[in-house]
């Protein structure tokens, strides 16, 4: 009878030793992205209706945006147009379905060096499609941020405040505010 009592013991033991033994298989979908999205903002008046530009980054899921640069379109005179006249800054947070569907957020943030202090901020949804597939890498394409931008006059330069809507797509890819 002890002989079997013991016997049970160690079969639950090992029962219940097995149990945190699996394999970790990741499920887990990344998507990355990098190259430059162009921005068309509508709104503002004056110097701030002057907004539109490119951005070169490259982000992976979530985090910080690694920013290599922004390239106004028009010279207005809220934000310069040589070398090192902003700083930039901002994070994505997106996430990738089974199905290869992208959705997530987009922050942006363009600070003026010269003239100094104007601030541009955009918020927005992000979409598009992964190559993607579970437990694999993947890139994003088809990638569109819409979403509300804010621009904030540094020096009390009242011609470069504003706000409005944006779109931002991915590559060569043309799209329009609806």
């Amino acid at each position: 009878m002890k002989r079997l009592a013991i016997l049970i013991v160690l079969a639950l033991e090992l029962a219940v030793g097995g149990c945190g033994s699996s394999k970790n298989t990741s499920t887990e979908t990344n998507t990355s992205t990098t190259g430059n999205w162009e921005a068309q903002l509508v709104g503002g008046t004056q110097q701030a209706s002057l907004l539109n530009f490119t951005v070169d980054f490259s982000v992976t899921n979530s985090g910080p945006l690694d920013i290599n640069g922004v390239s106004f379109f028009n010279q207005g005179a809220c934000f310069g147009t040589t070398i090192n006249s902003t700083t930039e800054s901002g994070t994505a947070n997106f996430t990738t379905a089974s199905s290869g569907a992208v959705i997530g957020t987009l922050d942006l943030t363009v600070k003026s060096v010269t003239p100094a202090g104007n601030v541009l901020t955009l918020t927005g949804t992000l979409i598009g499609t992964s190559s993607a597939t579970s437990g694999t890498a993947g890139t994003l394409s088809n990638g569109v941020v819409t979403g509300t931008w804010t621009l904030t006059g540094g020096q009390g330069d009242s011609s470069c405040a504003g706000s409005g809507t944006f779109v931002m797509c991915q590559g060569k890819n043309t799209c329009s505010i609806t």
